[in-house]
């Protein structure tokens, strides 16, 4: 009791209504305790608690009946009591020898609706949101949660959406909350304006940012979506070009979206200046390092002096020196670029400067923004781990990687200080995007192997269960073909940088006279060499039926009917105008092949869905034997080289050139007619498939050959007046190439011409489509030379084959 009192007469004498203000904004009274002096009561009473026990809040509380406490014992009890969540008010107060602690509960949200929204499901519209099933509402977080809801809108092009919130309820301190969802119209963009470009068009810098201007095929395309942070990344685009292109002093004034309310459509206006154009002066290497030589460095460098200046040449060159030194064991050296511009002959001259960097070591790699991505996916594309030695250059490296997978819209990396002066804390912050795709393609072909219109479509996912593997799965095909074929693609098989993967395939074709059937699979392993050199190595087997069609084989024996020949009494003929060499290649069916492939691929194309510089190339050697019935070795390459041949109007020059050939091995050299090469558009346009090279001279049909070379020289250009966004683009081409060699076994009666080198050529026109479908092309050949026996095909059209 005298404790009691002690404690009554403290209040009375200092007592006073205290105001606290805690997280969420909400107002806490209690009464204030005397720090002079202690106070200690002999219960302490819960009021308010409806879900939660008495005794949890007690034990938040921490004051004990019997001890003394303070008036900061009674601040920190309020402050745990918040923080737990659970309560929208929280009142201690001194009652007689109580402690009375009132507190009101937050509703608990039972479920959380959306209603009117089409464009974006449910599903994506929960994970958005912060309210969830069985968690507390608020009122902040309820509207915090609606404009959750208008963002994404926004960044799908419906500026104009609403979103309304409202609570249902449901009694006993639960309630539904529901977003009603107005979804609104699209909201387009009706021009994209550059201004200050003088050394590019409009048109050319248009190709280089992702927004684009809307047009009717917008709605398949979804590229004519405004968003800030896609503008940003798109004033980045821009950057790049023009530093990549000598324009070191390049800057952008300006870049915004005004929305005309009245239309709802932006109007996008990137206002830069361009600056002179500089080419490499004087390139040189020091070092700070005593036993680093200078000299042996110069190799590494990708800026050459007289070169137009490259931001990316710059970059390149950084990577390769500093991994150059780290490879003589300085695993801290920094190389720093110093440039020293020349105003007036427009050079830039520079010095890379190699110095022993700090020590600092990558604490630990924090991960953001991957609520579907897997944390190893990204992690792997580092080549540094926690505890090893912090380098810019390999972060940098990590970054693009990143971008290149495809899986983000954006990707950064920051640093923060770690726990002791030499760490570092990598916090890598990501964006997700969607992954998967769904396309069908049509086509129609004049002649060739599968005359006549033709369908494909495909289902690819490129971060399967967000573990960053590939599958797709194709079907395709049109009145005398079909394709189905499944493929699937490990990019880091056992932890490394090897990407395994396999593809199953069926495949069947009618021809005039005879239907064939292919079904087999491919295991296969990629190795990358350097970043621009992979190599591949596969095994595969397939398994190959020919039979002759009704009108060649009635009684369906797989072999071709005979009937009485009228030039010889007693004698038969095939009742069906066949080549022998087709006729035993059907009759030797069903045939399997076994080989082993090995492919060397070199790549430094700019875009691969635009491409305007770089080289693709590869080469492959497949060697049949394994098993089998095929015993050949294959030898096969094909490269293209782009080069910009006008930036200002956008033209494109493409060379293309290609070969092949094909050797039997064994006791048996010769080879079926299956296994020739056989002449298709890939080769030269304006032929038949298989209309040129090696045939037999009786029926004209073509047998293939063992030996081919083919060239080919092309100008892609803008169409006039059709808007960029549109993705149309022509070309004009010139083609040559030839198919000859013929190792069919010998066959009796069989007479083969056209086994000589011969050159064909042709010229023609094309059209280019970037459609939502894939990349279509037509084209228009007309051939300028060509032999006897050739069959003329001028017009194809199809899915682009670009490399």
């Amino acid at each position: 009791m005298k404790a009691a009192s002690n404690f009554l007469s403290a209040v009375s004498a200092a007592a006073l209504s205290a105001s606290l203000v805690v997280p969420g904004a909400v107002a806490v009274q209690f009464a204030s305790v005397s720090a002079a002096s202690a106070a200690v009561v002999s219960s302490i009473q819960v009021r308010g608690n409806q879900r939660v026990d008495a005794q949890t809040i007690r034990d938040y509380v921490a004051i004990k009946p019997g001890k003394a406490f303070s008036n900061a014992d009674i601040d920190e009890a309020v402050k745990r009591l918040f923080a737990t969540g659970l309560f929208s008010d929280v009142r201690i107060n001194q009652a007689g020898s109580a402690l009375v602690v009132q507190v009101s509960e937050l509703q608990v949200v039972n479920q959380v609706l959306f209603q009117g929204n089409k464009k974006i499901k449910d599903a994506q519209l929960s994970g958005m949101v912060q309210l969830k099933p069985r968690g507390t509402f608020s009122n902040a977080t309820m509207e915090a949660d609606a404009e959750a809801i208008r963002e994404a809108y926004r960044r799908i092009g419906r500026n104009d959406a609403n979103v309304n919130a409202r609570v249902m309820d449901l009694g006993e301190n639960r309630v539904n909350v529901v977003f009603e969802v107005n979804e609104g119209e699209r909201t387009k963009i009706a021009a994209i304006n550059f201004v200050g470009n003088n050394a590019f068009s409009s048109r050319r810098l248009a190709d280089v940012i992702s927004t684009k201007k809307s047009t009717i095929l917008s709605f398949l395309m979804r590229d004519d979506v405004y968003d800030e942070q896609r503008l940003r990344a798109d004033e980045e685009a821009l950057r790049r070009f023009y530093y990549n292109r000598g324009y070191a002093d390049f800057r952008i004034i300006s870049a915004s979206g005004e929305l005309d309310e009245a239309s709802n459509t932006y109007t996008v206006t990137i206002t830069l200046e361009e600056g002179d154009r500089y080419t490499f002066g004087d390139v040189s290497v020091e070092s700070s390092i005593p036993d680093v030589n200078t000299a042996e460095l110069q190799s590494q460098l990708k800026t050459k002096p007289g070169a137009v200046y490259s931001a990316k040449n710059v970059e390149d060159s950084i990577i390769a020196l500093t991994e150059e030194v780290a490879g003589k064991g300085y695993a801290f050296a920094q190389v720093t670029p110093r440039g020293d511009r020349n105003f007036e002959n427009h050079t830039i001259s520079v010095v890379y400067t190699v110095d022993q960097g700090a020590k600092a070591y990558v604490e630990r790699i924090e991960i953001r923004g991957n609520d579907r991505t897997r944390d190893y996916v990204i992690r792997r594309e580092f080549d540094v781990s926690e505890g090893d030695a912090f380098n810019q250059v390999l972060i940098q490296r990590a970054k693009k990687r990143l971008e290149n997978l495809g899986f983000f819209e954006s990707v950064q990396i920051a640093t923060a200080p770690g726990s002791e002066p030499d760490q570092v804390v990598l916090v890598v912050d990501v964006v997700e995007k969607s992954t998967g795709e769904f396309s069908i393609g049509a086509g129609y072909t004049s002649g060739g192997e599968t005359p006549g219109p033709s369908v494909e479509g495909s289902i690819t996912e490129r971060n399967f269960l967000g573990r960053g593997q590939y599958i797709r799965f194709s079907a395709g095909g049109g009145k005398r073909s079909r394709d189905f074929s499944l493929s699937f693609t490990e990019p880091y098989f056992l932890g490394r940088r090897i990407a395994a993967g396999f593809d199953i395939y069926r495949q069947t074709r009618t021809f005039d006279k005879y239907e064939s059937e292919l079904n087999g699979g491919t295991v296969r392993f990629g190795l990358p060499i350097t970043e621009a050199l992979s190599t591949q190595l596969a095994y595969n087997y397939t398994q190959e039926k020919y039979k002759f069609r009704d009108g060649c084989d009635a009684n369906g024996d797989g072999q071709i009917d005979q009937k009485p020949d009228p030039d010889n009494p007693g004698s038969t003929i095939p009742v069906c105008d066949v080549s022998q060499g087709i006729i035993e290649g059907v009759n030797e069916s069903p045939w399997t092949k076994s080989s082993v492939s090995g492919t060397i691929l070199y790549n430094t194309i700019d875009d691969m869905k635009n491409p305007h510089s770089g080289i693709y190339a590869t080469m492959t050697t497949e060697v049949a034997g394994v098993g089998g019935d095929a015993k050949f070795v294959k030898v096969t390459g094909r490269g293209n080289y782009y080069h910009t041949l006008s930036e200002e109007y956008d033209i494109v020059g493409l060379a293309t050139v290609g070969g092949g050939h094909v050797q039997g091995y064994g006791s048996e050299k010769n080879l079926r007619i299956f296994d020739h090469f056989q002449g298709t558009d890939r080769m030269i346009r304006g032929f038949e498939w298989g209309g040129f090279g090696p045939y037999d001279l009786d029926t004209g049909d073509h047998l293939g050959g063992t030996t081919y070379f083919n060239a080919s020289l092309e100008a892609q250009f803008p169409l006039p007046v059709i808007p960029e966004s549109f993705g149309l683009r022509g070309a004009v081409f010139a083609d040559a190439a030839t198919l000859y060699g013929n190792k069919i076994a010998p066959v009796s009666g069989l007479t083969v011409a056209g086994t000589d080198m011969e050159w064909r050529a042709s010229v023609g026109a094309g059209l280019i489509w970037a459609s939502p479908f894939g990349p279509l092309r037509i084209d228009y050949a007309v051939p300028v030379v060509k032999k006897d026996g050739d069959v003329v095909q001028n017009f194809n059209f199809g899915i682009s084959t670009r490399f």
